[in-house]
């Protein structure tokens, strides 16, 4: 008779010990601050800088205009936008494809903001064994010192990114004068609050729980990797059965190199244990392998108990020791990487080409054509023009095809940097070439040029000329 198992019953939730992750040394966590500071050096630094008197990068969403650097855009360039969001998906996909999660662990602001406030709560609290007897202990002077002094610096450096990213949308440096003079607005003030109490929660409370419960990164992300796709990862065949013990001579045959000492669990910051295979948690931060490598050294076993490796040569269907383009590069990955090529040159090139001066035409709704003398007719346009560069540009208006239609007046105009104005344009067609038309809707192309470069057409707008029977 068949053995019957109990189902044992499982809570719907249960609580969880806070991680207190363990400080590592090595070439993946080196890396890792390097993407730290390289990627905060830009958050904080870009607002300062200053392009022809004005702020290099700014995004006033009042006066709808976005400044980077030379570059002046316009809601209508909104499609930049778009291709960069599509970029930055292709980017997302030819990175897993390769090696995993090497986004989550290295450059994603959840990871970089948790790895600074976690460097804060070690200068305040010491080491993780020290931070689990301050939890540990009761409310006293050193604890409240200490935890009180933790929970400032976290503030302080929360309003800080809260400050700096509404810089992009706000001039910083009006703003750092408002901010010091308290003379901000509401509006301004609630921003800056809510984004430095995001970080704050974002970065020192919740911390993991982004990375295992909140992103649904990490569980799509199997459908962008293959069995040949780079993760960290555990050698079960070299490690497994675990010995055990850290003696470092006469390692039997039938033991394993991994000796349960468990360093690869307290340095995760989400706190896995890579040994029991790829999950959704692993980050891809490779600090357990830096913490593996540290004790294979001083067990004087060979180093790669835990590396970079897919799940095909875990499996011993090839050699870690191939080259990197030649263990990565299939399919799937020419399709990202050829998608991603193509979007990002289609960008740069529709980015590099795009008029510096830009022309919108509407037609005059109350009047659609009208006779004047001599049996003319006219119909008039409103012209929207706009400056999309950071210096003063001239610019002369004229209407095409000149042997029909003329405009009743000369237009010109100086716009300044990201000026717009509208011009009201109003174009005739002679009286016997009216008569030839009569009843017809005539094409027609309003036609900007500068006269500094030698009436070099800018930009041209089609148009309709209406005549009346």
């Amino acid at each position: 008779m068949p053995k019957v198992i109990p189902i044992q019953p499982v809570e719907a939730w249960t609580p969880v010990d806070k991680i207190h992750a363990r400080a590592t040394q090595g070439l993946f966590n080196r890396w890792r601050w390097t993407f730290v500071w390289l990627t905060q050096a830009f958050f904080y630094g870009v607002p300062w800088l200053t392009w022809n008197a004005r702020q290099a990068v700014l995004f006033d969403l009042e006066a709808k205009r976005f400044y980077l650097f030379g570059a002046v855009l316009f809601p209508q360039d909104l499609i930049y936008l778009a291709a960069l969001l599509v970029i930055s998906a292709l980017l997302l996909f030819f990175a897993t494809a390769v090696v995993g999660r090497v986004w989550c662990g290295f450059a994603c602001p959840q990871t970089v903001y948790t790895s600074l406030f976690m460097w804060i709560e070690h200068r305040f609290e010491g080491s993780p064994q020290n931070r689990k007897r301050l939890d540990q202990a009761g409310w006293g002077p050193e604890k409240l010192l200490r935890r009180g002094g933790k929970h400032l610096a976290w503030a302080a450096f929360g309003l800080w990114t809260g400050f700096t990213f509404v810089g992009y949308f706000t001039a910083i440096r009006p703003l750092a004068a408002d901010i010091l003079s308290l003379s901000v607005g509401p509006w301004t003030s609630f921003w800056v609050l809510f984004y430095g109490l995001f970080t704050y929660l974002n970065a020192g409370l919740v911390r993991e729980k982004v990375c295992l419960h909140m992103c649904p990164y990490g569980r799509f992300q199997g459908s962008l990797m293959d069995e040949r796709t780079l993760n960290v990862a555990y050698d079960h065949r070299r490690g497994e059965p675990r010995r055990g013990r850290v003696d470092n001579d006469h390692r039997s045959v039938n033991q394993g190199h991994c000796i349960d000492c468990t360093l690869c669990v307290q340095v995760c910051p989400t706190g896995i244990d890579i040994r029991n295979g790829l999950q959704a948690a692993c980050i891809g931060c490779g600090l357990c392998i830096d913490a593996c490598d540290d004790v294979m050294d001083k067990v004087h076993a060979p180093k790669g108990l835990i590396r970079m490796a897919s799940l095909h040569e875990l499996g011993g269907a090839a050699s870690s020791r191939r080259p990197f383009l030649r263990r990565v590069w299939r399919t799937r990955v020419w399709v990202y990487g050829g998608l991603l090529t193509l979007v990002i040159a289609a960008t740069v090139a529709a980015f590099a080409t795009r008029p510096e001066v830009r022309m919108n035409v509407i037609r005059d709704r109350s009047v659609m054509a009208r006779q004047v003398e001599q049996g003319a007719v006219e119909n008039v346009y409103t012209l929207q023009l706009m400056n999309a560069s950071d210096h003063t540009r001239r610019v002369v208006v004229a209407v095409e095809p000149s042997h029909l239609v003329s405009l009743h007046q000369p237009i010109t105009a100086e716009l300044g940097p990201a000026e717009a104005t509208t011009i009201t344009a109003t174009v005739r067609m002679p009286s016997v070439e009216a008569a030839q038309h009569a009843g017809e809707v005539v094409p027609i192309r309003f036609v900007v040029a500068s006269p500094e470069r030698a009436g070099q057409a800018e930009v041209d707008e089609p148009s309709t000329f209406l005549v009346p029977r």
